[in-house]
């Protein structure tokens, strides 16, 4: 009782000292009927103004709370991909078979726009990757994605970061790869059916980590120009592509 007490006695007070406020007035100006007319506008003007408070005022601040957080998220997203992403990325491709063809999906350039993105994002959707285990050295890849592990971990300590449910399921599909390596000891002495395991494994992470990667460009050309146009010249399915710029 007292803690129910304790929780609402500054509403208590309030209504106290409102009505001691109105019997003041009435007392002064002995005007009751006025002064009930009056309480009735404002009470028949309060839902309005908890209208305004809750759905306007409200939606204003959550709004600017969630473009605060996307773009700390964003910034982290940035940094996964100039820090290891991108490597990955070009690591996942050799196992490609049909690499070639991707690329015609992936050659960002600075003429693209949001049509050209969600063309890609649906292409790549349904995209049928040849991915084989056997076509590169596995322990290869296993070395980097060991060397990618303290700082991929590190990421999952961000909690705005875990809000993210796409970029989640990417982390947790190549963290699946990565363990998957590592528990076998000899990579090149794999029946068929284990590397063909493997490959879809490989094909699942590498799938997640290129839909991030479109979106991930996507937002580096309308937010950061200069960082899409470093990006689009280090793009890995460009062959082309030179972060030396051509006079």
């Amino acid at each position: 009782m007292k803690k129910l007490l304790g929780k609402s006695g500054p509403y208590l007070l309030l209504l106290l000292l409102s009505v001691l406020i109105y019997l003041v007035q009435i007392q002064i100006f002995r005007k009751a009927g006025d002064t009930l007319f009056y309480f009735l506008q404002d009470l028949a003007f309060l839902p309005l103004q908890i209208l305004f408070v809750t759905l306007i005022v409200n939606r204003i601040l959550v709004d600017r709370e969630k473009r605060e957080k996307l773009k700390k998220l964003n910034m982290v997203i940035s940094t996964f991909f100039v820090q290891t992403g991108t490597e990955i990325i070009r690591n996942f491709s050799r196992f490609n078979e049909n690499a070639s063809e991707l690329s015609g999906h992936l050659k960002i350039s600075g003429r693209w726009d949001p049509p050209d993105y969600m063309a890609a994002e649906r292409g790549l959707r349904s995209f049928k990757f040849e991915i084989n285990s056997r076509r590169q050295d596995l322990a290869r890849l296993r070395t980097l994605l060991d060397e990618s592990r303290p700082f991929l971990l590190s990421l999952l300590d961000n909690a705005n970061l875990l809000e993210h449910d796409t970029f989640t399921d990417m982390l947790w599909a190549v963290f699946h790869v990565t363990d998957e390596l590592f528990c076998r000891e000899d990579l090149s002495t794999l029946p068929e059916s284990d590397l063909n395991h493997l490959s879809g494994d490989i094909e699942r992470a590498y799938r997640l980590l290129l839909l991030e990667w479109l979106q991930y460009m996507r937002h580096l050309k309308t937010d950061y120009p200069y960082l899409f146009s470093l990006a689009v010249r280090k793009n890995p399915f460009d062959p082309e592509a030179s972060v030396i710029i051509q006079g």
